[in-house]
This record gives structure tokens, sequence and C-alpha cells, in this order.
């Protein structure tokens, strides 16, 4: 563990990183993949809305011995045509779902769940969710949705800058498309827990976007009066400072989710979990993805279309085309090029853009001290022998 904790503080000082941004077609090819999949699944299988979208009725059985699949078995048939969903319930009961069936038919439906489960009628309960009621709350959970990704533009262009907001929305997208093309391919209900469970990955997912976007702003400033690094450069520093803090955020969200999904409702059969635990797991996952390998990659794409980013990115290449010929020049003459003065260039550049990029130590090292670099270049005061400190001007 504590190599660990030394190699985050090595990625937050910028002493080691991985050029996330500089392999971003990649993560865009994966990504790409991904939501291709999550599409088809979507298309193919669907989702399996619960009955407060679509309607229909619920039944709960008193505590008893049957298991689901025998209760699935004897059922079968006796559903008016529509399938039905058995879970247990942690009172020892069942939980029987039947999906687009009216009052009338759901009283014929009870009766025949009672007699094939040998329970009484009477104690069977009833819940009916009539179809219009369902639509309503579809109609309202998608307006909620679009009103909370508009806010959320809003926010992060005034916050930040326009291109900040397109990356966080793209991401979200992404992690949306993931999570509801999992649920169409596992064929778990669709509940109003599931979308409590996406608007909160949404914000899991901003929260690890919005801290990279944060430390980026704060890097670039004044970006533009140096030239030795990239927008881009500058993008994949920000992100390795923040690597370690956004996958311990997430590890510590996934074990409590990941227990409720497995445990609770794997092991322990409390199938109304499943719904939230596993929009929040598939979602957390995929949020901590896009904010690493999906945001800032498209920050960076977007700012490098810039003509001052464009301007710097050759002020940048070309001088280190004059560092690598003076390199050569050195090498030839026997000398080191790291002893010998400095070039002049990129001494313009502020100090805090220096450390932002990640490059701390002596020109071609990406560590060490500025200080002893500093403490190299001062001159040597031949006056000063023997230990003694006189003050400039005539000797007495």
């Amino acid at each position: 563990m504590s190599k660990l904790g030394d190699i985050g503080h090595r990625l937050h000082r910028g002493e080691i990183s991985y050029d996330f941004v500089g392999h971003r077609k990649i993560w865009y090819g994966v990504s790409i993949l991904i939501t291709i999949a999550s599409i088809v699944g979507l298309i193919v299988n669907g989702l399996t809305l619960g009955i407060e979208f679509s309607g229909g009725a619920v039944f709960t059985t008193p505590k008893t011995s049957i298991s689901v699949s025998d209760a699935q078995h004897k059922i079968s048939g006796d559903t008016a045509g529509h399938d039905a969903t058995v879970q247990k319930l942690g009172n020892g009961g069942l939980r029987i779902q039947v999906s687009d069936i009216d009052t009338d038919v759901s009283q014929q439906v009870k009766t025949k769940i009672a007699t094939d489960l040998n329970l009484p009628s009477d104690k069977i309960d009833a819940e009916i969710v009539g179809p219009s009621w369902g639509k309503e709350i579809s109609q309202k959970a998608l307006e909620g949705l679009i009103i909370f990704l508009v806010l959320v533009v809003i926010y992060l262009a005034i916050a930040f800058e326009w291109r900040m907001a397109v990356a966080a929305l793209v991401a979200l997208l992404h992690d949306l498309t993931i999570t509801t093309g999992v649920y169409a391919i596992v064929g778990f209900e669709v509940t109003p827990g599931t979308a409590i469970g996406l608007l909160t990955i949404l914000g899991y997912s901003l929260y690890d976007t919005v801290v990279v976007f944060d430390g980026l702003k704060e890097a670039t400033k004044g970006i533009t009066k140096q030239n030795r690094f990239t927008y881009s450069q500058f993008a994949n520093r920000s992100l390795n400072g923040t690597l370690v803090r956004s996958i311990n955020t997430t590890i510590v969200a996934l074990l409590p989710v990941g227990a409720l999904l497995f445990i609770g409702g794997g092991i322990l059969g409390a199938g109304t979990l499943n719904d939230i635990a596993l929009a929040l797991f598939v979602g957390l996952t995929a949020g901590a993805y896009s904010s690493i390998f999906i945001a800032t990659p498209i920050v960076a794409d977007l700012k490098e279309r810039e003509p001052q980013m464009k301007a710097l990115r050759k002020r940048v290449l070309a001088k280190r085309n004059a560092d690598a010929a003076k390199a050569e020049q050195a090498a030839a003459r026997g000398e080191d090029p790291a002893e010998g003065p400095e070039d002049g260039h990129g001494d313009d550049e502020p100090e805090d853009s220096r450390a932002a990029a990640g490059v701390v130590g002596p020109r071609g090292q990406g560590s060490g001290s500025t200080a002893s670099r500093a403490t190299r270049s001062q001159p040597v005061n031949r006056n000063n022998r023997g230990g003694r400190n006189r003050p400039s001007g005539k000797r007495r």
C-alpha cells in the first residue's frame, strides 16, 4: 500500500506520468465499440420496463417456502398471456409482477395465482398501476434528465468554457448509453430506482470530470507566454495529477454498491435491490472511465484547433528541434549539454507553467529540483576566498 501511495504522490508531482491524451485514439475506439454494443443490445432486447412505467399489477404473497423458479413454473399460463416476473422478498414472501393488465383482469389473475401456489386469495395483496400513470411517469423522468443535462452544460460553459461543457456532455451521454445498454442485455427491470441510480452516477461522473477541468484551467493560465509545452501536455499533466484521487473515489464508491448488487441481490436474493444497484455499479465504472479517457482528451482535441494553440504547438516543435540540434552539436564537440550555458529559449515562461507541465528539474530531465539548476547557474565569486565575506567596494 505504501508503494501505491508513493506512486500517487509521484503522479501528483509530475515525476511520472502516462500519456492518456496522446493515446486518445485508442480510448475513442474502445468507447465507440462499447457504445455500439450497448445500442445493439437496446435495439435487439429493448428495456424491460417496470409496472411504474408500463402499467400492470403487483401481487405480494405472505411468507412461503415456494422458490422463485417453482412459482414461475406454477403460474405460467395463468397471467392473462403476459410474462410474469417473480422475486423473493426479505420476509420470505413472493413479489409477482404482471405488466399491461387492467383492474378487471388483475382480479382473475390473482385468483389463479392463489390457486396455483395453494395460498388463500385474501392473503395476497394486489397493487394496480394504470398505463396512463406509467406513461406520465416515463415522460416526467425523461424531462427531468433533459433539464439536468441542459443545466450541467450551462454551468460548465459559465464556470469553465464551452469546450469543456461539450466534453462533459459527451462523457455523460457515453455513461448513459452504456448503462442502459447493460440493462437491456442483462434484462433487469427499469424502475424508479433505476432512474435515481442514473442521476446519481451522472453526479459522480461530473465530479471526477470537474476536478480534472479545474486543475487544467489553473495550469493553462498564461500558456501562450511559454514555448516549451503544448495544451495537450498540460492537459495530460492535470489528468495524471488527479488520477489516483479519481481511482480511489471510484473504488470506495463501488465497494458498497458491489455488496448491494452481488451479495444483497445475488446471494441473499433481494431482487428489489438489483435495479438501483446495477445502475450504480455500471454507471460508476463507466463514469470513472469517461472522466479519464474521454472528457479531457476531447477538450485537448478542441483546444488544439484554436489558432493560438496551433501557433503554440509550432513554437514548441521549433524549440525542441533547435534544442535537439544544439545537443547534437555539443555531443559532437564532446561537451555535456546539461552543463553548457543556457540557450536563452523559454526563459520568458512562468515558473508555475513549468511546474504544471511536470518539468521540475534540469533541462532535458523530467525530475529534479529547480533550485539545483539555479544554484549551478550562479557565478562564482573568486574574490571571496578563504571564507572571508567582505562587502563590495574598496579594500581598507
